[in-house]
């Protein structure tokens, strides 16, 4: 199979990049200063224990997906309506379409302007650009994916590629527990700006985190999602499984001064919360103070 990655920031070059170590024919489309970088010297793919240098082609233009079996879209969530609108001007319709995106709302914004098939993912990967076509991977990278007709030779290269995938035929509670993660860890390591292994107060941090989990409880009962586990038990999966050293991808984006997607985080916790006519006080307060960060850091 062919691979496009359309935004190939820290999640969509892990894929692609495993994926063309794999063999695979791979192009990431992303910005001009990390394909500059990726183009004259390879991308540099670094772990904890081992830092190689994997070849892998790379454009700016984003026509370069118009040959691809499967395109991985890995933009922020407010630059899927952009996505959406780029793609259906290009691909063909034999294309697949998989969205590798925060929230919960991009797959079904890609359907209603997109004719190729469409496949959700809820991606676990801690990963990020530590220079121009440089990434850190700090630990997972893998997989939920919706399971359709389409989605098995997906599945099937992945794993070639030594990617964990997990095929879900009710992927929408993968995606709202990614959602819930996000919302319990993401906002609080912007707003310390640490990762979590290095936050004190780990005793607080966890009655903060299980009253957000808590909230998304109940915004996820009311859009009908239920969750197995309780409060306690989702808030432990978090802290046994968030890489210590991994800042959140909302942290990031405030370091480097760039909008964050809090709105698809928090966010949307807090507007559906008002739409159901449920308090969700700690996710606004976190929200809000995202939102100040961001106003503060660009002025």
């Amino acid at each position: 199979m062919r691979f496009a990655v359309y935004g190939a920031g820290a999640v969509g070059c892990y894929f692609g990049a495993m994926l063309a170590r794999a063999g695979y024919d791979v192009v990431l489309i992303g910005r001009a200063r990390h394909v500059s970088a990726i183009s004259q010297r390879g991308l540099r793919f670094q772990t904890h224990t081992s830092d190689e240098t994997v070849l892998v082609r790379a454009t700016t233009d984003a026509s370069a997906a118009m040959s691809a079996d499967a395109v991985f879209v890995c933009t922020k969530s407010a630059g899927t309506a952009e996505a959406a609108r780029t793609l259906r001007r290009i691909l063909p319709p034999r294309s697949l379409v998989v969205s590798l995106q925060n929230g919960i709302e991009n797959a079904h914004l890609l359907r209603t302007q997109l004719e190729q098939p469409v496949i959700a993912a809820a991606v676990y990967v801690a990963a990020e650009m530590a220079g121009d076509g440089h990434l850190l991977h700090h630990g997972r990278g893998d997989l939920v994916i919706e399971d359709s007709a389409e989605a098995g030779s997906i599945a099937k290269a992945l794993r070639h590629a030594g990617i964990p995938v997990l095929q879900s035929s009710d992927v929408t509670v993968a995606l709202w527990r990614k959602l819930t993660l996000n919302c319990a860890y993401n906002a609080i390591s912007a707003i310390v700006m640490q990762p979590l292994g290095a936050m004190l107060r780990r005793d607080l941090l966890r009655y903060t985190m299980k009253d957000v989990v808590a909230e998304c409880f109940a915004i996820a009962a009311a859009e009908g999602v239920t969750f197995e586990e309780d409060v306690a038990d989702f808030v432990e999966q978090i802290e046994r499984t968030i890489p210590a050293g991994q800042l959140s991808s909302t942290a990031q984006d405030l370091a480097k001064g760039k909008a964050s997607e809090i709105d698809y985080l928090n966010g949307t916790i807090m507007r559906l919360g008002i739409e159901r006519g449920i308090p969700t006080p700690v996710n606004r307060t976190l929200y809000t103070l995202v939102k100040m960060a961001e106003a503060q850091r660009a002025r």
